[in-house]
């Protein structure tokens, strides 16, 4: 876009800001948090796109104005953190949905490679997850407890445990994006094949029903890891496809903003790691409407934080702009 017709389409709506800024009109914290954020991400347009030029100089200034205001309290910190979960994030992940859908793809297509594989050759799910787990699970199985994995350790130890080594994971899946996002593919090939032997393991030993006791905390930690895995592709991604931008620019706008979805998910991973570490060892003993209960809000929260409320905000960001 030429710089004239970005000041044309945006002028208004800095105007505006500016106006109330200098006539400390009061503004609602909530609208005035999310034009902050329109204000901040026209900012890093042009710094991008019209460096040293006088829009970027106005935008600065624009920006420092409403920054003194916004973060006038000893709050700040506080404030700025449930500004970027609450506005920041989600406005910007819109823009990476479609690069959502395609790791969703790609992790499903081989949970389906996982399942196929597992009915029609025994010896794969040891392939895949090794013959120490298979015999440890047949050997709980024969003795009535084949979730018994997850009744070991301390609670508190578990849910730490878990939860570093789901962030550990999520890490590694984007920075295997820097191999031009064929190592973020991989990760969730190997980590998709791994849950498709492990259901149908289940499943040839007739035990299906009790694999709800693993969703109650791998809802969570398995979408999260896919949406990790869309952070890799967007830093992969941004090098194989830099569009306008040299390949140098392009890859550090996609390392940053692949880092800012991976930084959304460490919330998501400690609520997971919880659920594991005081939940899921009680799963088969939890009334059924209980555990589907926990699993449909888990998979509620994922779908609503990543695809329903960033359509819904973005959609009040193009009323207001």
């Amino acid at each position: 876009m030429r710089e004239a017709s970005f000041v044309k389409q945006n002028k208004e709506k800095w105007i505006g800001f500016e106006t109330a800024l200098h006539n400390n009109v009061k503004i609602n914290p909530d609208d005035l948090a999310s034009y902050y954020i329109q204000l901040t991400n026209d900012l890093s347009y042009a710094q991008t796109y019209y460096p040293d030029s006088k829009t970027l100089l106005y935008l600065n200034s624009l920006a420092s104005q409403a920054h003194q205001k916004i973060y006038i309290t000893k709050k700040e910190s506080k404030n700025k953190v449930v500004s970027f979960w609450k506005y920041e994030f989600p406005l910007f992940f819109k823009q990476y949905h479609k690069t959502l859908f395609y790791t969703f793809l790609f992790f499903m297509t081989a949970v389906l490679i996982g399942i196929v594989s597992t009915l029609n050759d025994d010896s794969f799910v040891r392939l895949i997850l090794g013959d120490a787990y298979v015999n440890m699970t047949i050997e709980n199985i024969e003795n009535g407890e084949p979730m018994a994995v997850y009744k070991s350790g301390s609670q508190v130890g578990t849910f730490l445990g878990i939860t570093i080594n789901n962030i550990r994971v999520a890490i590694i899946a984007f920075a295997m994006g820097v191999i031009f996002s064929v190592g973020t593919i991989f990760v969730l090939f190997s980590n998709g094949i791994m849950l498709g032997a492990f259901i149908t393991f289940f499943y040839n030993y007739g035990l299906l029903d009790k694999t709800s006791t693993i969703w109650l905390h791998g809802t969570i930690e398995i979408s999260v890891i896919v949406i990790a895995g869309c952070a890799g592709l967007v830093m992969g991604n941004s090098f194989l496809f830099p569009k306008t931008f040299s390949r140098r620019v392009a890859f550090m706008k996609g390392a940053k903003d692949g880092l800012k979805i991976v930084v959304s998910t460490i919330p998501f991973f400690i609520i997971a790691g919880f659920i594991e570490g005081f939940f899921t060892r009680f799963g088969e003993q939890m009334p059924h409407v209980l555990a589907y209960g926990i699993i449909l809000v888990s998979l509620s929260l994922i779908i609503y934080y990543y695809i329903l409320y960033p359509i819904k905000l973005n959609k009040q960001y193009l009323k207001t702009s």
